[in-house]
């Protein structure tokens, strides 16, 4: 049942009554993937009950009590055996969903970072709605997150809007909801791993045509227990990074890898008339630019045709595969 999510309305007409109660029939699921919280995910566990129906820890390998703090706290736990990261986390999680025909995920990190209370908030920006999907955005005073990793995350930001077809305002916050139609549609399309799933969600909802609606959510840095990472940020963000804009060039090789491939080519023809001025004039061969240029030639002719065949590819085997179908 969905609790609370317009406690701030004082006064509705009948049909949002209506549509109130037939959605507080509607059941909510809290998805929390943990490693090692088990300092925060209790008070995490208790909040969060207070707006959902049941609330599931992914328990992705830890080997401290976490397990035990969140059950003691009313959380079904799901263990991984070994750690496998945040985006076998958060597909355990909807898997989970799935499997018991939840209406509606809400993802929220473990370690006490978003505030539980505003889970009402969130869901109230896709229900009786056609968003599909609510993007918590951390920005204000009430956002708690250090200059530097306000400057790494427009960079993944901007990074993530190449493949979701405009500009995202928050690609890396985990606190999002879902409705059933999302989560069926994303969850067995998650390849990623670690902390690219959030930029994966955007990227894959994009191509699944799923409505993305922006809400505002206050994050906590400051006087956090435990670290708000496993990596440091630096190869968090740089995996994040490599990961995303392979994303990306795995859906548009023809721009992201075909096009440098074709500058590559340009610049190896001058580096290669330039060569063979420069011999005419002094009769003595260049080693070091013939060598450049044949890198950049090889290089950028590899590109074009990895380009031509990722873009090819698909469309070859959806095409056999539409055929086998109609034998």
């Amino acid at each position: 049942m969905i609790r609370g999510w317009r406690a701030g309305s004082v006064k509705k007409n009948e049909d949002e009554e209506q549509n109130q109660m037939h959605d507080e029939n509607k059941r909510v699921l809290a998805v929390i993937p943990c490693f090692n919280e088990e300092s925060t995910i209790g008070s995490v566990v208790l909040k969060a009950k207070r707006y959902v129906d049941e609330v599931v820890v992914i328990d992705d390998g830890c080997n401290d009590d976490t397990k035990r703090v969140a059950e003691e706290a009313g959380a079904i736990v799901l263990s991984h055996a070994m750690n496998k990261g945040k985006s076998a986390g958060i597909k355990t999680g909807f898997g989970y969903a799935l499997d018991r025909d939840f209406d509606y995920v809400v993802t929220l990190d473990g370690d006490g970072q978003h505030n539980a209370d505003e889970i009402p908030m969130l869901l109230g920006s896709i229900l009786n709605s056609e968003m599909n999907i609510s993007l918590g955005v951390r920005y204000g005073d009430d956002t708690e997150m250090p200059l530097w990793r306000r400057v790494g995350k427009r960079v993944l930001d901007y990074s993530t809007s190449f493949g979701n077809g405009g500009l995202v305002t928050d690609s890396q916050c985990g606190f999002r909801a879902f409705n059933k139609k999302a989560v069926e549609g994303i969850t067995p399309r998650l390849k990623g791993n670690a902390f690219s799933v959030e930029s994966e969600q955007l990227v894959l909802a994009n191509e699944l045509g799923l409505s993305v609606a922006n809400t505002h959510v206050s994050c906590k840095y400051n006087g956090l227990k435990t670290k708000t990472s496993t990596k440091t940020p630096t190869s968090h963000g740089l995996s994040v990074l490599s990961y995303v804009l392979w994303l990306v060039a795995e859906r548009h090789p023809l721009i992201f890898i075909g096009l440098p491939g074709i500058g590559f080519v340009i610049i190896g023809i001058f580096l290669a008339i330039f060569t063979l001025q420069s011999y005419n004039m002094t009769h003595v061969f260049s080693i070091p630019y013939a060598l450049l240029t044949t890198f950049f030639l090889i290089v950028g002719a590899l590109a074009v045709f990895i380009g031509l065949l990722l873009n090819t590819l698909p469309h070859i085997i959806k095409r056999t595969m539409e055929e086998v179908k109609q034998l």
